[in-house]
């Protein structure tokens, strides 16, 4: 079930969609230094695991969001990178890191629960 928000952008609530699910987004942010293998992303992103990656990896594809690249080997090698449309996730990824440093800093300056 798709979950929408009246009032807010619809564009918005498709993105959220994407980032909503979990490591979606660690997964784009890992790419963003270029191509990696598939053991390269689990390796960077150390507690996923191999059947949640590989089922994000897919839908991040089916989104238009990754692009699977096949090497003819010998050994087949297969890579992930992002599109034009998956390197649009920098500037979110700068604003959310943004927000989290203010929100790390007013939690540093909020009074202590009694």
């Amino acid at each position: 079930m798709k979950r929408t928000c009246e009032g807010l952008c619809p564009r918005f609530q498709e993105a959220m969609e994407v980032l909503a699910k979990p490591w979606t987004g660690l997964i784009v942010a890992t790419l963003e230094d270029g191509a990696l293998r598939f053991s390269e992303i689990g390796a960077r992103i150390a507690a996923i695991g191999d059947r949640i990656l590989s089922t994000r990896l897919k839908e991040l594809e089916a989104q238009g969001v990754v692009r699977r690249i096949v090497h003819p080997g010998p050994p087949i090698r297969v890579e992930y990178e992002l599109t034009p449309a998956g390197h649009g996730f920098r500037a979110v990824y700068e604003a959310i890191a943004a927000w989290g440093s203010a929100l790390a800093e007013q939690q540093k300056q909020a009074p202590e629960p009694e």
